[in-house]
């Protein structure tokens, strides 16, 4: 699917149907006032405060007759330059307007654009006339707190799309219905994989039997592959004092992201939101030699974020997650073999996964705001071009992305494109000469002297949440074989004559390592049948007389034609094959 937002065209053509959009409120609801309607991957919405009116999808309809009628009389599209009181006086009935104003630095040259009667405090760009977004569709509306903060008021977010051509926009919504089904919020419910509830809090799921399965087997995958790279895997708390982010630097730079401080018995302690100053006080807990480096150390970890409740997406971005995180502390000669072989392990996994869909974004600090990040000019300087000398010795492809790095050093992150076209951040590498400053990270060097560690920061899955977050939208559910929470349903025919050898049936394979549901369940056979399909997974046994008498199953493979009868022990051989 089409990135609107990285498109040149569809970028700015969005962005004057929200105009148009914004418009046809006021003409149908005058007292509306507007805040922001920016461009987004999907196409475009605008926040908008209609004080008692609450929006409906049933009243899309009307809005898009006034759009397509602002599009016909085919106004043009002109930019203003206002001086900041002309602003705060043509939007004085505006106060979101008024605070965007206020809030804008001194050197900002303030634009407005004006369509007939309508006039948008905006940065722009536009197209030339209103007439060009006549290929438009509203797509839903919703509520959004101003700001993202559940303190302030809630306003109604009109989403819609605009393209050049009915077929672009016929297929483009097409593409919308594909990622609608392949949402992991739904995927994640009807599969049971986790829920969510309002009563334990926003951002918090609940990971469900079939969700912590897959949970584990991905635990396990990715620990046994560190264990074979040289990683050492340790488990800590999931709180620390706030003396210890005070000194890794988090509380001043990271503060506004954490929940906050907690006392206890005059004690000050916060949730974490990352690992590594625990990571730091486990390495400083021993003397290290050069000779013990690089020592590589692994954690399946639990963290937590205040995100801002608009941010919120199932486990895509939630409050609390796990991260598969490690921290490699070497000297500075072992930095590039150590990145190289932090690759080598991503794309190795990559490659069990089957993604080939990837790019490498080299992320570094914005230059314009050095306030965001600690330590010096030079230190950032070497560590910048040490990850673009890395790369380039590797011979992969990568671009840059100034202002995305991590406030203590530079970062490489991977970009998976998704099914529906989005790239997604799963793995980081980072590499950070501060940490070791803030903590004394020291190595006897070979002549005895005290030397400083560099750390590398990495995470080959990411959040673990996001990852099966992506497998689910990747696969449209249907998990392959060996991550299935359920591998084999086993579904007698009749449970008056069949139940008993179908249990007989489910332990035999239980004994093997099989995943096995055994549904008892007093229904007809094609509902089980059907039950089986919704809930994808990769195997049905059905026992009849036939398979009974015989000691034999007749199975069906989901999403496919394959069906056949074998032995229980036979069937037990082909998945524990499959599952390598």
């Amino acid at each position: 699917m089409i990135n609107i937002k990285e498109d040149k065209r569809l970028n700015p053509l969005n962005h004057s149907c929200a105009h148009v959009l914004a418009q046809a409120v006021l003409r149908l609801y005058p007292e509306s006032k507007l805040w922001v309607g920016p461009v987004i991957p999907e196409g475009f919405y605008y926040d908008i405060d209609m004080g008692d009116v609450t929006l409906t999808e049933d009243d899309l309809p009307k809005i898009e007759k006034e759009m397509k009628k602002i599009c016909k009389d085919g106004k043009r599209i002109v930019r203003h330059e206002l001086s900041r009181n002309e602003a705060l006086e043509m939007f004085k009935d505006n106060p979101y307007k008024v605070d965007i104003i206020n809030n804008l630095p001194d050197s900002e040259v303030i634009t407005a654009y004006s369509q007939g009667e309508f006039t948008d405090l905006c940065r722009g760009g536009h197209v030339d006339t209103v007439k060009e977004c006549k290929i438009f569709k509203l797509l839903k509306v919703s509520g959004s707190y101003y700001k993202g903060d559940a303190k302030n008021k809630v306003l109604q977010r009109i989403y819609g799309v605009c393209f050049d051509s009915k077929e672009e926009l016929d297929k483009h919504l097409e593409e919308l219905e594909e990622a609608k089904e392949r949402d992991h919020r739904k995927l994640g419910r009807e599969l049971g994989i986790f829920m969510t509830s309002d009563l334990v809090g926003k951002g918090f799921p609940l990971w469900l039997p079939n969700g912590f399965t897959v949970r584990h087997i991905l635990s396990e995958y990715i620990m046994n592959k560190e264990l074979r790279s040289g990683y050492e895997h340790v488990f800590t708390p999931p709180v620390g004092s706030v003396d210890l982010y005070k000194k890794s630097g988090h509380w001043d730079h990271y503060k506004d992201d954490m929940f906050p401080m907690m006392k206890i018995d005059k004690e000050e302690y916060v949730l974490r939101p990352m690992n590594c100053p625990h990571h730091m006080m486990i390495y400083k807990n021993s003397l290290h030699s050069y000779r013990d480096l690089p020592v590589r150390i692994a954690e399946i970890a639990q963290d937590f974020r205040y995100e801002a409740s608009g941010a919120l997406c199932g486990i895509e971005r939630a409050r609390a997650f796990t991260q598969n995180d490690a921290h490699i502390f070497c000297t500075p000669s072992q930095i590039k073999n150590e990145f190289k072989k932090v690759i080598d392990l991503i794309l190795d996994t990559y490659k069990d996964f089957g993604f080939k869909d990837y790019s490498f974004r080299l992320s570094l600090r914005d230059k314009n705001d050095t306030e965001k990040y600690f330590g010096n000019d030079e230190l950032w300087e070497k560590s910048e071009n040490e990850l673009r000398e890395v790369l380039k010795e590797y011979g992969v492809e990568f671009y840059e992305a100034e202002g995305e790095a991590a406030f203590y050093g530079p970062k490489l992150d991977v970009q998976v494109k998704s099914a529906i076209g989005h790239d997604v951040t799963l793995s980081t590498v980072q590499l950070d000469y501060q940490l070791p400053e803030k903590f004394d990270i020291d190595y006897v060097a070979e002549d005895g002297s005290k030397q400083r560690a560099v750390v590398i920061h990495r995470a080959i899955f990411g959040s673990l949440d996001r990852f099966v977050a992506f497998l689910l939208e990747e696969t449209k559910g249907a998990l392959p074989l060996w991550l299935a929470p359920i591998q084999v349903s086993v579904i007698p025919v009749s449970n008056e004559y069949h139940l008993d050898y179908a249990r007989e049936v489910a332990e035999e394979l239980r004994a093997c390592g099989i995943r096995v549901h055994l549904d008892s369940r007093d229904e007809k056979l094609g509902y089980k049948l059907r039950e089986s399909v919704t809930h994808k997974i990769p195997y049905a046994l059905v026992l009849g007389d036939k398979e009974r008498d015989s000691k034999n199953v007749s199975f069906r493979k989901y999403g496919t034609d394959e069906q056949g009868v074998m032995g229980v022990n036979e069937f037990a051989e082909l998945i524990k094959k499959m599952k390598k």
